[in-house]
């Protein structure tokens, strides 16, 4: 399986950097930045916080898949009520050995 990729956009760094941060971006460019009533980032920082954040969402894959493959709370509640607390366990595990962390 092939792992999947996201770019974050410069605003999604910039805020990710500042919250409160008040700029506008064109065509997605660090170069093109209008920063207002803001003090601005440097270009480097922006960049490193682009690539963290990349890294970081990759890094969680793992979690994300398990989302997907959990079985919905209405039938996790089932599972327990029909195989108890250790069938429910195995459910759960083989989730978690199918997509484990890291």
């Amino acid at each position: 399986m092939s792992m999947e990729s996201i770019e974050y956009s410069i605003i999604q760094s910039i805020l990710s950097i500042n919250p409160k941060a008040i700029v506008s971006v064109e065509d997605d460019d660090v170069k093109k930045i209008n920063w207002l009533e803001t003090t601005p980032i440097a270009e480097e920082d922006i960049l490193a916080k682009q690539k963290e954040l990349k890294a970081e969402y990759e890094a969680n894959k793992y979690q994300r898949d398990r989302a997907l493959a959990y079985p919905s709370i209405v039938d996790q509640l089932d599972d327990l009520y029909h195989n108890g607390i250790d069938g429910w366990k195995t459910t759960i595990k083989a989730v978690k050995d199918k997509y484990p962390k890291g």
